[in-house]
């Protein structure tokens, strides 16, 4: 008999058992019917998407191109070197509130704190530029104070299609400071007097939002002794606290304009005892000629230099 013919025979034989073999395990490897209907789907979510690389973080470039298109008369060099850094607090649409902390020189160890604040109005832009423009001269000269600046503390309403008064939540960032019995005067005042106008609407609670929130948290922290704050464009000065109101910085004149539930003045100058100068500027986008920022500055520091006595050191008070 041929090797061939047996060597078929055997495998036909040997194979007809393992094919009999799997088929018992693969009826006891099939799930149930229950089985397969508990069986969950294969899944079809998407492969997870790779870690985004690092994002770059921002630089005082990013922040100040987009606001010196905004204010007159500063230019991105300007801007820059004015070394501001963000405070730690964002506007609504993530802007930060930026800052800097310039002292005073080593003959004045003692000095009188100074926070000086523009643009709480967004529409208000010179009331920014300005604080740009003596930025540049504390930086070229020795000072006697210690100055908190903040040139924007609106960011989003600077930024806005079309510059506005409001914050992005359409609230009046100066009708916003907890002043006494705000719950109830700040909603009537702005319902009674102003006819619900929401140029000056004063939000829903106090400090509701992050811009006036970082003012009110400076107040608290910083402890200044008098605060400066810019606006336009009624072209006077007007003064809230316990000191001797200005005459006149430069050509602008004394001249109360008002006091009203949730402003800063009302706040802090009535409220807290800090003296509050508010400057108005004559015009909200054409800035003051250069001589006349400068003896608006030097008039600034005449009068905090006679009126504004400096802080006895505790050690409540550093």
């Amino acid at each position: 008999m041929p090797v061939s013919f047996i060597r078929s025979k055997f495998c036909a034989s040997r194979c007809k058992k393992l094919g009999a073999l799997f088929a018992v395990a693969g009826l006891l490897a099939m799930p149930s019917a229950n089985s397969l209907s508990a069986t969950p789907a294969p899944s079809t979510a998407p492969p997870p998407v790779p870690a985004k690389p690092n994002v770059k973080p921002k630089t005082i470039s990013d922040w100040c191109t987009p606001l010196v298109a905004r204010l007159p008369k500063v230019s991105l060099a300007d801007c820059k070197n004015s070394k501001l850094s963000p405070t730690g607090a964002n506007s609504l649409n993530g802007f930060p509130v930026l800052f800097r902390d310039i002292k005073a020189d080593a003959k004045h160890p003692q000095a009188i704190r100074v926070l000086l604040l523009g643009g709480i109005h967004g529409d208000e832009q010179t009331a920014s530029s300005v604080v740009f423009k003596w930025m540049d001269t504390m930086q070229k000269n020795p000072l006697e104070f210690n100055w908190r600046i903040a040139p924007v503390v609106n960011p989003d309403g600077l930024l806005a299609p079309k510059p506005r008064r409001m914050n992005a939540r359409g609230i009046d960032l100066n009708r916003n400071f907890p002043t006494p019995n705000w719950q109830k005067e700040a909603p009537s005042y702005w319902a009674r007097v102003t006819r619900s106008d929401p140029r000056r609407y004063p939000g829903k609670a106090p400090i509701s939002e992050p811009e006036s929130r970082w003012v009110y948290e400076t107040i608290e922290k910083y402890k200044p002794d008098v605060i400066i704050s810019v606006h336009a464009p009624f072209g006077v000065l007007d003064f809230d606290g316990p000191a001797t109101p200005p005459n006149r910085f430069g050509r602008l004149i004394y001249n109360r304009v008002g006091v009203y539930p949730g402003s800063l003045g009302n706040y802090s100058g009535l409220h807290k005892d800090i003296p509050v100068v508010t400057i108005e500027l004559p015009n909200a986008t054409q800035m003051p000629p250069d001589a006349e920022v400068q003896r608006i500055w030097q008039d600034m520091q005449t009068w905090i230099r006679q009126n504004v006595a400096a802080p006895l050191k505790t050690a409540h008070n550093p």
